[in-house]
């Protein structure tokens, strides 16, 4: 029979992670686990980090027109220095926008304005080839999501003129190509094909977005995360799902609102 003081005796405990004396001295003893930090402060110092980087850039992806309306609620010194950002960066772009328009291509110009052209050194010093958007369209009229692509590419030529878009009918391209593949992205770089997309059906179907571009863009290295025009546009699409948001809550609240007066006015007319 094993000595009194070798048997283990089973203590109550109604919570472990409990601040009271008994836990105390259970903790003190070994007889319950010391109690885990508590993570409010990590939290609380994560909120502080979220604000002061939000605050930091809060000027971000603001273009000139926009910084001018924060003249008399910023350092001058500060706005300045954005502006002097923003400039360059327009300098910049201007001396990249080589395109602005999407190219229509034939079959025999392919090899020399697709696949030959990503190759070329989209950034200085790199290495990296020049990636090149090319649209498969559809040889109908009837291809809904052909004809979204298509003006959304227009749209993202003008707007990335650094950026080479080519469009060619699928059928033309590939023979045989199916109808129910088109439209198709295709992307090149350095000679390769680094994205396909077959239909819209993954990127928002017939409501697929410049937002959507943006982020393809973005995903092959086009353009930077951080570009003022990725930044814009994400920005204004939060605004405005904000709006919607708040435009919904009135609506429901004057719908309640007149719901309460139609309700008092049936009493009434009982009185």
């Amino acid at each position: 029979m094993a000595a009194p003081m070798d048997q283990r005796i089973a203590v109550p405990v109604d919570d472990p992670n409990a601040d009271t004396e008994w836990n105390e001295i259970l903790r003190k003893h070994g007889v319950i686990p010391e109690k885990p930090p508590s993570p409010t402060p990590m939290i609380e110092e994560a909120i502080l980090e979220g604000r002061r980087l939000a605050h930091e850039n809060r000027l971000e992806g603001k273009d000139l027109d926009e910084l001018d309306e924060f003249e008399d609620l910023e350092d001058e010194e500060f706005l300045n220095a954005y502006r002097q950002q923003r400039m360059q960066e327009l300098h910049a772009l201007q001396k990249t926008a080589v395109h602005g328009s999407v190219y229509p291509i034939s079959k025999p110009e392919y090899n020399r304005e697709v696949t030959e052209a990503s190759k070329q050194d989209g950034r200085a010093g790199t290495g990296q080839g020049s990636p090149v958007f090319v649209n498969l369209m559809s040889s109908t009229g009837t291809n809904v999501e052909s004809r979204v692509l298509s003006e959304l590419f227009r749209q993202a030529a003008t707007e990335y003129g650094e950026v080479k878009f080519c469009e060619m009918r699928a059928d033309q391209a590939i023979e045989g190509y199916p109808e129910r593949n088109c439209p198709t992205i295709l992307v090149y770089r350095s000679g390769d094909i680094v994205k396909q997309i077959v239909t819209l059906a993954m990127v928002g179907g017939v409501k697929m977005s410049m937002l959507d571009i943006d982020a393809l863009l973005v995903e092959v290295g086009a353009v930077a995360d951080n570009d003022m025009r990725v930044l814009k546009r994400r920005r204004d699409a939060e605004d405005a799902e904000e709006e919607r948001i708040m435009a919904g809550a009135n609506k429901s609240i004057k719908t309640s609102r007149d719901h309460r007066r139609n309700d008092d006015d049936d009493d009434d007319d009982w009185d």
